[in-house]
């Protein structure tokens, strides 16, 4: 089987790899099919696209979606999605026009704790359209606030800490029709991330699939081996194809690098069948 990571990002988000540098990057761990998948825009797939056919990788159309179910932020990834589909190109520009707003909250409640000038520090870390909580995170380190990113989201910026601003994102079926109507694949990133018990896992399994979703990110660069057998149980409990993804952001904000994805569990059906590349 090629080495297949379904999950990345680059600076058209969050990454620190431009698309050309993560393509680079993901050819020499080896790996043969890879998504871009950045957050709430498609900005960096042509880039990409031009990179890997030098490299001989296989590119899938990718997107990460912020979705908001049940009082909680919830990621889908849209795997072979249409990069010019008029309606998820205007959904993600609403979830954009969104993360403008939120950012200027964050600000805001950064400098209540003293923490001033944030808004202009996470932009000069953003370099595309993209402005996320990870560009905060890295002025907040950049400034001495905090010693790495992981030590940002767990003293600011989520719930009960200074910075945390709630926020509504795209509804969960809004989403996933945008990602089906664009020919896409609907995939539950991450689950294991979402520190939720295995009831309200059922619950978003459940609903994610009356949605129109098709599939679940099994293998995560973010999961322990324990998850990937859990969500692999999962997985053919509600039916749903299985995926791979490093959530790949670049060398000082990985879970695990690209090209070192163990393979799937046994029985699982990988969503990767379905894909046209």
């Amino acid at each position: 089987m090629p080495k297949i990571d379904l999950h990345s990002h680059s600076t058209v988000s969050d990454g620190t790899f431009t698309p050309a540098e993560l393509v680079l990057h993901a050819a020499a761990q080896g790996v043969e099919v890879m998504a871009l998948t950045d957050h709430d825009d498609l900005g960096g797939l042509e880039e990409a696209r031009i990179a890997a056919a030098g490299q001989g990788i296989r590119l899938v159309n990718g997107v990460e979606i912020s979705v908001s179910w049940n009082g909680r932020t919830i990621h889908i990834v849209g795997l072979d999605v249409d990069p010019s589909h008029a309606g998820l190109l205007a959904g993600l520009e609403s979830i954009r026009a969104g993360r403008l707003i939120r950012a200027a909250a964050i600000a805001a409640e950064l400098d209540k704790v003293g923490i001033s000038g944030s808004l202009e520090g996470a932009r000069a870390y953003a370099r595309e359209r993209i402005l996320s909580r990870t560009h905060f995170a890295r002025f907040l380190v950049a400034n001495g606030h905090a010693r790495d990113v992981k030590a940002v989201f767990r003293n600011f910026l989520v719930k009960g800490k200074p910075g945390h601003v709630s926020h509504r994102w795209a509804d969960m079926a809004e989403a996933i029709g945008w990602i089906r109507s664009s020919g896409g694949i609907a995939v539950l990133a991450h689950p294991g991330r979402y520190d939720i018990g295995k009831t309200t896992l059922h619950a978003l399994f459940a609903a994610f699939r009356e949605a129109g979703g098709e599939a679940v990110e099994v293998v995560s660069g973010s999961h322990t081996p324990d998850q990937y057998r859990l969500f692999a149980e999962f997985a053919k409990h509600y039916g749903l194809l299985s995926s791979a993804g490093s959530d790949y952001h670049g060398p000082a904000h990985n879970y695990f690098d690209m090209g070192r994805l163990p393979p799937l569990p046994e029985g699982c059906v990988p969503v990767w069948e379905r894909l046209n590349f």
